[in-house]
């Protein structure tokens, strides 16, 4: 079964964990050096919080794969929706090594389908520049080609 991602950009990692605990009622299952992970069951959600995209707020959402089979519907789930899609396989990010999709929508968030493969010791490779993660967009996906893309496939 799938879950939801929610990757949250904050500037105070310490206050974040203490709000996002109570709000949860949980701790997070994965803390490191500006980063913290909770993976909850109800709702079945993956929301991740770090301080390395230089700014406050949403930074991307996506949905996190069980298997290859489930990662393999999102890219084409992904495809149908807008096109360009930009493939990572084998990244490291956010102190785990996936296999990921990513796009962006008509607003231009980024929206990402993953496939965690194990945890790796740092936060990443390369992350995007304003992007907290490995999302190689803005800089190779552009709205305007999605735009483009969105206006012609109706």
């Amino acid at each position: 079964m799938k879950r939801f991602h929610v990757h949250v950009g904050v500037t105070d990692l310490d206050a974040a964990i203490f709000f996002y605990s109570g709000l949860f009622d949980t701790k997070p299952t994965v803390v490191e050096a500006g980063y913290a992970k909770w993976m909850l069951e109800e709702p079945r959600i993956n929301f991740a919080i770090s301080t390395r995209s230089g700014k406050a707020g949403l930074d991307h959402l996506g949905f996190q794969a069980d298997s290859e089979e489930e990662l393999d519907l999102l890219h084409e789930r992904l495809n149908a929706a807008s096109g360009p899609v930009v493939e990572q396989k084998g990244t490291a990010c956010c102190y785990a090594e996936s296999d990921k999709y990513w796009t962006l929508d008509p607003a231009g968030i980024a929206w990402e389908g993953f496939h965690t493969l194990g945890r790796v010791p740092v936060f990443g490779e390369k992350a995007a520049e304003g992007s907290a993660c490995c999302a190689p967009i803005p800089s190779q996906v552009s709205f305007v080609q999605l735009q483009r893309n969105f206006t012609t496939s109706k």
